[in-house]
């Protein structure tokens, strides 16, 4: 009897510590995830730029900038989290691109090529044009980082305001699940641990699917067409987990 309460008391510890280690590594796997997808959305806009927007170049990715601030401030006047989102995502756009890029020197070392690329343009040919040709390219891919990193941060600004979409959502998958569990428990019905156990399973990338894929798109996609959706679908798994959830807690 001592044994078995040990083991009990072992293993309810090991599945604490487990949750605390989960809370205290989240943060660092979302911020890991989101290194991963501002990397992939800066290499995505230079593969476009290198092959379906060479002329557009790097106003490809300052026009997605504007588009994204456009949304905000035609279709996001009020949030539960800020009162006024558009001003609010403009200041924190301006500060991250004076602290990130100009006091770091990157915007001046690009405009540093840019201008050594105009005084040796008038070459023609030899080993200063060839160099300007190279400081073209530096200016167009520079900016094209520089703007598709502007994106990217717009874009979490968006997900950060539609968290309580999400919240709404999970919450009213719950509710809708436990009402199905409870008719089920009172109607003698049989719980499925399977369809329990691979409904759990999706509810967490479901949670950190739209701040994967939606920063990283190459291109202008309405944040509707993509979060509305996920929202749906999230409702719905969490609503098949607790619906098929174990009759007796």
């Amino acid at each position: 009897m001592a044994s078995t309460s040990d083991t009990a008391k072992n293993q309810q510890q090991y599945r604490r510590q487990g949750w605390i280690s989960k809370a205290v590594g989240m943060p660092f796997t979302l911020l890991g995830i989101l290194l991963v997808s501002l990397t992939f959305s800066i290499v995505t806009e230079w593969v476009g730029l290198y092959f379906f927007w060479k002329e557009d170049g790097w106003h490809h990715s300052r026009d997605m900038l504007n588009s994204e601030l456009e949304w905000l401030s035609t279709s996001f006047k009020q949030s539960v989290l800020i009162h006024d989102p558009n001003l609010a995502a403009r200041k924190i756009i301006g500060a991250a691109y004076e602290w990130c890029f100009e006091k770091t020197g990157i915007i001046g070392w690009i405009t540093y090529s840019s201008e050594q690329a105009r005084q040796n343009s008038a070459s023609d040919g030899g080993l200063q044009y060839y160099i300007g040709v190279a400081y073209v390219q530096v200016e167009n891919y520079g900016l094209a980082a520089v703007y598709a990193t502007l994106t990217f941060l717009a874009r979490l600004l968006i997900l950060t305001l539609t968290l309580p979409l999400f919240l709404m959502a999970a919450f009213t998958g719950l509710v809708d699940g436990l009402v199905r569990r409870d008719l089920r428990r009172f109607g003698a019905g049989r719980e499925s641990g399977f369809v329990y156990h691979r409904a759990k399973k999706l509810i967490q990338p479901l949670l950190l699917a739209p701040w994967i894929f939606y920063p990283a798109l190459p291109v202008t996609v309405s944040p509707l067409t993509l979060l509305i959706p996920s929202a749906a679908l999230l409702g719905l798994i969490v609503s098949i987990s607790s619906g098929s959830f174990k009759k007796y807690l």
